[in-house]
């Protein structure tokens, strides 16, 4: 026998969720599908929330560590990662029921299992704990699956063994020296968490510079900080070429070349940080008729449509962006769209807009980067000015001891409008979200030096660059 719903959900994270909240606000029959042992998704259970758990400890001590520089003395600090670990598991463990009695609270169905399509209007869900088959009938549905770890065909890896970021996360015992794979915002992350405890650990980036994408001053900014830490080796614009075992250091060895040389670096454990891939493969898009892209990417439109009308996809699954605020707002975008399609609403179809674009990557210094960059303004033929100014010459700042880094506002240099914006800082995560709010009402340059700053803040920095937009040719 088989089920009918208007909406179905495959995938219980955020974007999912926001999306089912969404159908039943409008009055959709709906169901949630969701397969994994613990419910919650991505960023509650392997992503955002732990990672930035674990980051706070790592920046504590961090910090402990400084307390001369502040006229403060301790001795005998030391770290335990196994309380670290604890108490990240007790919060997660939190967000994580909240998210499962949100799921559980009968306003959708709930069903605890494997989906694939065995058509465009049909789901055959294995049953998790069970050998049944549910087959699911819907109107509309949406693909919500997140995205898994990227596996990498590099000579020796597989069998010389690695971590990937879930490792890291649960690791109650963390080796001496770590060598991580990668220069984006998770291999980052870990990075710095693991300096921060006082490991000795080595960033290998393919590229020629970290946080490939972003303008070129935010990565060196970023370089430049994390390569002054004693215990911290960067390298980039490097050729990876093979990992192996080398019994006489009793380590692991990456060997990649980089310009005419090639370089081997030793250490007890390997981080694999090379990105993540959308989760499609499970659920059998092609047996709706649904494109997806090479790299396993369901296309989408603006209206979170795919190919298949009916059939919507939100977040890591569909991208273009891999950030939690973005899979929601598709979510809540796709369930209204369905809604219009079905006739549960009278109201306009909704489109996503990217103006506002939000990053934040919680290194030390932290970096955050709202709308356009430089390159994309050039790219995108846009007459535009940038301004910047650096931490190190900012009182509050200097009062921190936090120096390192600078803001940067990007306007139209006819208009004046404020067109993007990017920090790297102290607090850069928090500060960018002043230049979000300006950017919603298109403030100008003008327009924001209106904006009173309490002084000595650390978000008075932002006047500076403003002023120097308003006043240059």
């Amino acid at each position: 026998m088989s089920e009918s719903f208007d909406f179905v959900v495959i995938g219980g994270g955020s974007g999912g969720y926001a999306a089912a909240r969404t159908a039943h606000e409008l009055g959709m029959k709906t169901a949630v599908i969701d397969g994994a042992e613990t419910l919650g998704g991505l960023c509650i259970l392997r992503g955002c929330m732990p990672s930035k758990t674990l980051i706070e400890s790592s920046n504590r001590f961090r910090s402990m560590r400084r307390g001369a520089e502040f006229g403060l003395h301790a001795e005998n600090l030391s770290v335990d990662p196994r309380q670290i670990v604890a108490r990240k598991k007790e919060l997660i463990g939190e967000f994580a029921e909240y998210r499962q009695g949100q799921l559980e609270d009968e306003r959708f169905e709930l069903i605890r299992g494997t989906a694939a399509f065995s058509g465009s209007h049909t789901l055959e869900v294995s049953l998790l704990d069970s050998d049944e088959t549910r087959t699911i009938d819907f109107r509309s549905a949406i693909i919500a699956t997140g995205s898994i770890v990227t596996r990498i065909p590099l000579e020796g890896l597989e069998e010389t063994g690695y971590w990937i970021s879930d490792d890291v996360l649960d690791a109650e015992e963390i080796p001496d020296s770590i060598i991580v794979l990668g220069g984006g915002a998770i291999a980052l992350e870990m990075a710095c968490y693991l300096e921060g405890l006082g490991k000795e650990v080595t960033v290998i980036q393919r590229s020629q510079h970290v946080l490939t994408g972003s303008d070129k001053d935010v990565a060196e900014a970023v370089e430049e900080a994390i390569s002054e830490r004693d215990n911290l080796d960067l390298y980039t614009g490097t050729s990876l070429k093979r990992v192996y075992f080398d019994e006489s250091r009793n380590q692991k060895a990456v060997v990649f070349d980089q310009g005419d040389a090639e370089k081997t670096v030793y250490a007890d454990q390997i981080l694999q940080a090379l990105g993540r891939k959308p989760n499609s493969a499970p659920v059998k898009p092609e047996n709706a008729g649904i494109e997806i892209d090479r790299g396993g990417k369901v296309s989408c439109q603006n209206t979170q449509e795919t190919s298949v009308p009916h059939i919507y996809a939100a977040g890591d699954v569909c991208g273009p962006y891999e950030i939690v605020h973005i899979a929601i707002e598709q979510g809540e975008i796709a369930a209204h769209n369905a809604a219009v399609r079905l006739g549960f609403t009278t109201e306009e179809p909704k489109t996503i807009d990217y103006r506002l674009r939000l990053y934040g990557i919680f290194t030390d210094p932290q970096v955050g980067m709202v709308g356009m960059t430089e390159i994309e303004a050039t790219e995108q033929g846009i007459p535009h000015a940038a301004a910047s100014y650096p931490f190190d010459d900012h009182g509050k700042s200097m009062v921190m001891g936090e120096t390192h880094g600078f803001v940067k506002m990007i306007a139209h240099r006819e208009t004046g409008e404020i067109l993007g914006a990017a920090v790297v800082g102290p607090e850069a995560v928090d500060l960018i979200h002043e230049l979000v709010v300006a950017m919603h009402f298109r403030a100008t340059t003008a327009e924001f030096l209106k904006i009173p700053h309490y002084h000595p803040t650390l978000s008075e920095i932002w006047s500076y660059p403003a002023e120097d937009l308003l006043f240059s040719d």
